[in-house]
């Protein structure tokens, strides 16, 4: 086995991927950072969740925002719903596991404010069940997916937004939600900011 080749045939894989992705993915994310500096101007907050691997991009994409990105500027309001485990731990404990992002969404999300709702495949049940949430306060939704966009796909309203990578392997689709992440942070900066 040539582990070498292996590699570098991942590099490619991935470089392909997103190559492909940009011509079906630009226009959403330019809607999706639109829809997330409004309601950044309005005083609202980005609400984002996902699970394992994108929990982590959950996380990544609130340090981002409230902290900065590639510029200096004031903190955004953002909060990842996957990082306080005694909140977690309660509701998948005395609920269910499906619950853990939604009853958060219902307590912390106010009309007007965004979910970034994250799911590879879009079929993550306790994503779905926090997007539904979202919908009930009045809030709307930035669905990252791939794999075709499962139910939550599905589930998107018309003034929600939808990017869902064109591939159906894990490991690209995570690859590309990263750079969906960064394209958006860079989207927001230059709408609050201006281009520099």
């Amino acid at each position: 086995m040539d582990l070498a080749a292996r590699v570098a045939r991942h590099f490619a894989d991935s470089a392909q991927t997103k190559l492909a992705a940009a011509a079906a993915l630009a226009g959403p994310i330019a809607r999706a950072a639109e829809l997330m500096a409004e309601c950044l101007l309005a005083n609202g907050k980005i609400l984002a969740c996902g699970n394992g691997g994108s929990a982590a991009d959950s996380q990544h994409f609130a340090a981002e925002l409230l902290n900065r990105f590639e510029r200096e500027r004031p903190g955004l309001a953002a909060l990842a719903l996957t990082t306080d485990t005694s909140t977690l731990t309660s509701i998948a404990n005395d609920y269910d596991f499906r619950q853990v992002f939604s009853k958060q969404v219902l307590a912390l999300g106010q009309p007007g404010d965004v979910l970034l709702a994250i799911s590879t495949s879009g079929g993550s049940r306790n994503v779905i069940a926090a997007a539904q949430a979202a919908r009930e306060r009045d809030m709307r939704v930035v669905a990252l997916t791939g794999r075709g966009g499962g139910e939550l796909g599905r589930s998107l309203a018309g003034r929600d937004v939808h990017v869902c990578v064109p591939h159906d392997v894990t490991a690209r689709i995570q690859e590309v939600h990263l750079l969906v992440l960064h394209c958006l942070c860079d989207g927001i900066d230059c709408l609050l900011l201006g281009s520099e």
